[in-house]
């Protein structure tokens, strides 16, 4: 599990009371859902959720576009970052697929009943309008990382995550900075 899709996790879990399953394995292809979350107090679509993250450090491959995906130009090396970054992608390669597709469905994920997410640092306003056009939402990464850190905040408890406890124990390193410099 990548970093950040441990950080998202961490956020369904802590901030917004989610269970998850990471990871999870496709049964035929390259395929891979990266969270699955459910809110066991909310029965149907508005609890269920299908979530892909797609967080990059280079900002030229940050923000999800609205660029045409073409399987043909991801297979190509200097192409492949941005179509990775397009909402066509998602839709294409991550939300819609049978094999997708069929996973869900055996978690009991039925077409239609889930809400589908993605999480990332930025999107242009074309790729919202797809998004939103085909029903997906879209997460700020940042807002997500500043929503863990107050959490953290308010909570004097151990966390045994370790998403969680590194926020928690820079938020230290940090308050005990300004005491020395104040």
């Amino acid at each position: 599990m990548q970093t950040t899709e441990k950080i998202v996790q961490s956020y369904c879990n802590y901030v917004l009371g989610l269970a998850t399953i990471p990871n999870v394995k496709c049964d035929s292809g390259q395929y891979e859902i990266d969270i699955l979350a459910v809110d066991p107090k909310i029965y149907g679509k508005e609890g269920r959720f299908h979530i892909e993250c797609s967080i990059h450090i280079t900002s030229g491959f940050s923000k999800i576009t609205a660029i045409e995906f073409s399987e043909e130009k991801l297979k190509e090396r200097v192409q492949k970052p941005k179509q990775r970054m397009s909402i066509g992608f998602f839709i294409e390669r991550k939300f819609d697929v049978p094999e997708v597709l069929a996973k869900l469905k055996q978690y009991g994920f039925k077409k239609g009943q889930y809400r589908k997410v993605i999480v990332a640092d930025g999107w242009t306003e074309e790729a919202e309008a797809i998004a939103k056009k085909r029903g997906i939402l879209l997460w700020d990464f940042n807002q997500i990382v500043m929503a863990l850190a107050k959490e953290c905040e308010k909570s004097s408890k151990y966390f045994d995550d370790d998403a969680l406890r590194t926020i928690q124990l820079l938020l230290r390193a940090q308050r005990k900075k300004e005491k020395e410099t104040s």
